[in-house]
């Protein structure tokens, strides 16, 4: 059976600054099983978790801080009002990928706060750009990355920023495997600066990338950073490739 298709909520952030509710409500009404969440403006996660009930959307990940120092009860209570397992770091020390000893450093933090998810109930993963796959000379940032990485720490794969790097994205999901349950996907023309599409509107071969991850793909997750045309018809056109193209299921 196809994965679900949950839509990164960071994609409609201007729309829900203006009205959290209506956006997410139009997003249900798109179609989409699940969302993923980056923060809550103008509300509280208990009452998103509740809105989120109400519409029948699911909570697939949550972007969020690492549950250590004086976040770490905001962190872990956020995640008890979500009801959600997954954890997701959507980056972190982004400076620090140019070096060996920096992405270790990185490692160190994220394997810190892995323990903290696991003696509660949560699984850390985490979310890539491109930054993580800078040229370190005899290695690459990405594999002292994986190395050096508790290996219960998943990883939420942003098919679109590693195809930008120039990695494959269909191999790094046969490489990593079951490591990668979430699959972020978006389209665009794979350069840094330029704008993203709606999914199957640009360069980013998906089906591709879904067949390789069937096995272990439980989320779709469609984000797009910025777009060249109207968002909220982005967000629902690339609904509508996935659900059409069979490739991911929605409720509609």
């Amino acid at each position: 059976m196809a994965a679900p298709i949950a839509l990164q909520l960071y994609t409609v952030r201007e729309a829900m600054n203006q009205d959290f509710a209506a956006t997410v409500k139009r997003v249900a009404e798109m179609g989409y099983v699940g969302v993923e969440t980056a923060g809550f403006p103008g509300t509280t996660p208990k009452d998103a978790a509740k809105l989120f009930a109400d519409l029948g959307l699911q909570v697939a990940a949550a972007h969020s801080p690492l549950p250590v120092g004086e976040r770490k009860n905001e962190v872990l209570d956020t995640m008890a009002a979500l009801d959600c397992t997954y954890l997701v770091c959507p980056a972190l020390m982004r400076d620090k990928f140019d070096s060996v000893d920096g992405v270790k450093e990185v490692c160190a933090a994220l394997n810190e706060a892995n323990e903290v998810c696991k003696a509660n109930g949560l699984k850390l993963g985490y979310h890539n750009h491109y930054w993580e796959f800078t040229d370190l000379g005899d290695t690459n940032a990405s594999q002292v990355f994986v190395e050096n990485l508790a290996p219960d720490i998943f990883f939420e794969l942003d098919t679109y920023w590693a195809q930008t790097a120039g990695h494959s994205p269909v191999e790094l999901i046969q490489f990593l495997g079951a490591r990668v349950p979430l699959l972020h996907i978006k389209d665009g023309p794979t350069t840094r600066e330029g704008d993203m599409v709606a999914a199957g509107e640009g360069v980013m071969d998906i089906p591709a990338i879904v067949r390789a991850g069937e096995a272990h793909t439980e989320w779709l997750i469609v984000e797009l950073d910025r777009c060249a045309t109207d968002m909220m018809i982005a967000v629902e056109k690339s609904y509508q490739y996935l659900v059409s193209s069979g490739l991911g299921r929605g409720n509609r």
